[in-house]
């Protein structure tokens, strides 16, 4: 793989299963970077996890041995961000959610209000703080018309205890009581977080690949857009997996040392 130049013009890498697992780097990640970075080839990293800001992926990358900034990572809370702005600048938003993420849609520049009447739109997130009041705000909000969008729909999130423990439960419990249908999704496989990541790289989505674990997701999305995809053997994906599924990649790794 050294003795060549990459095949593509930008990649997109999935995280967890794919550059890592869980706090242990992947065998190859860190030279497959580098070996992309020396060509020129730019990188981004997608996260499904609302959990924490790019700066916090960046800076576990960082640790790991992979040198990263805020602006190589793209996760669920920042595709959200970057359609609101595209497509409902100035509204006010509420969010379900934890401190952390509250903070980053202020420091962003978002409008957060907890006044029922003031609600644009209502932002459900995985929220381990989550009370019944808050959902409450949601519910009389939504019940007075306030748009209804979500960061994920993930229940991969680990959680201790809590009448509601994720985001998908958050959608579901909003979705039966107020018969309102949540309307977007801004992770994977949205477009949506696929989109952002493109435009972080700009490079055409024709001379792009992306690379992930899971069939459901990162190869789905890059499918539905038109990119070229690399399924790594490293996560959740199994090649019975594959051989059964009606999702197929353009390539299957071993990992993401044998990338193209």
């Amino acid at each position: 793989m050294r003795d060549r130049a990459p095949r593509y013009e930008g990649y997109i890498y999935d995280l967890d299963g794919t550059i890592y697992l869980g706090d242990r780097l992947l065998p190859g990640a860190r030279e497959t970077i580098a070996w992309l970075r020396a060509h020129h080839r730019p990188v981004v990293f997608l996260s499904n996890k609302p959990l924490e800001p790019g700066s916090a992926y960046a800076a576990k990358l960082t640790r790991l041995g992979i040198p990263a900034s805020a602006q190589d990572v793209v996760n669920s809370t920042q595709a959200l961000m970057a359609h609101l702005r595209g497509a409902h600048p100035g509204k006010r938003l509420y969010v379900i959610g934890e401190p952390a993420l509250l903070a980053e849609f202020v420091d962003e520049g978002f409008d957060l209000t907890h006044a029922q009447d003031e609600i644009d739109i209502v932002v459900a997130a995985f929220d381990r703080t989550l009370t019944y009041d808050k959902l409450n705000v949601a519910y009389q909000a939504l019940m007075r018309g306030a748009r209804f969008v979500a960061t994920n729909a993930d229940r991969s999130c680990p959680v201790e205890g809590g009448a509601i423990p994720d985001c998908a439960g958050v959608i579901a419990f909003l979705e039966a009581t107020t018969g309102r249908v949540c309307e977007l999704i801004a992770g994977k496989p949205s477009p949506l977080i696929l989109s952002a990541a493109l435009s972080r790289l700009g490079v055409a989505k024709e001379r792009v690949l992306m690379v992930g674990d899971r069939l459901a997701t990162d190869i789905r999305m890059g499918c539905d857009l038109g990119l070229d995809t690399a399924l790594v053997l490293t996560g959740v994906t199994t090649r019975d997996m594959l051989a059964d599924s009606d999702i197929q990649p353009t390539h299957v790794l071993d990992g993401v040392a044998d990338t193209p």
